[in-house]
């Protein structure tokens, strides 16, 4: 059973890192023309951020764009995957929160927010993870 467990984990780190890597790309356009842009990721900051003054709507997508290329970094290679799962988890629940209070709770629960931020907390509890920078430089 722990060797299914450590798979999980595994997929879950990756799957993880994967979904912010390509939110990012798709807003940086490389995902051709699969990628929303980045004016479009700015109109969807001010959408799901309607309490914020518009002003701040850039820095805002600024600060995300660096956060979530860095935890999707952190998360694929397996590197201080406690702490950065942890502020996965943090990050996704503050966007969850955000998208409720602006669009209802029907757009984070069909994002599947909620389900992305338990995964990252689930992980953020497991104490060793197989198959990571953080096991090679144990």
């Amino acid at each position: 059973m722990r060797s299914y467990q450590d798979l999980a984990a595994l997929l879950l780190r990756l799957a993880l890192g994967a979904g912010f890597l390509s939110a990012v790309a798709s807003r940086l356009s490389l995902w051709g023309k699969y990628s929303s842009g980045w004016s479009n990721f700015l109109q969807y900051t001010a959408q799901v951020n309607t309490f914020a003054p518009k002003s701040l709507i850039p820095a805002i997508a600024v600060t995300s764009t660096i956060l979530e290329t860095l935890l999707g970094l952190l998360l694929l290679l397996g590197y201080q995957t406690i702490t950065a799962a942890f502020a996965a988890m943090i990050l996704t629940l503050l966007f969850a929160a955000a998208m409720t209070y602006s669009s209802g709770i029907k757009e984070p629960l069909d994002y599947s927010v909620f389900a992305f931020s338990a995964g990252a907390f689930l992980l953020s509890t497991l104490p060793a993870h197989r198959w990571s920078l953080d096991q090679y430089l144990k």
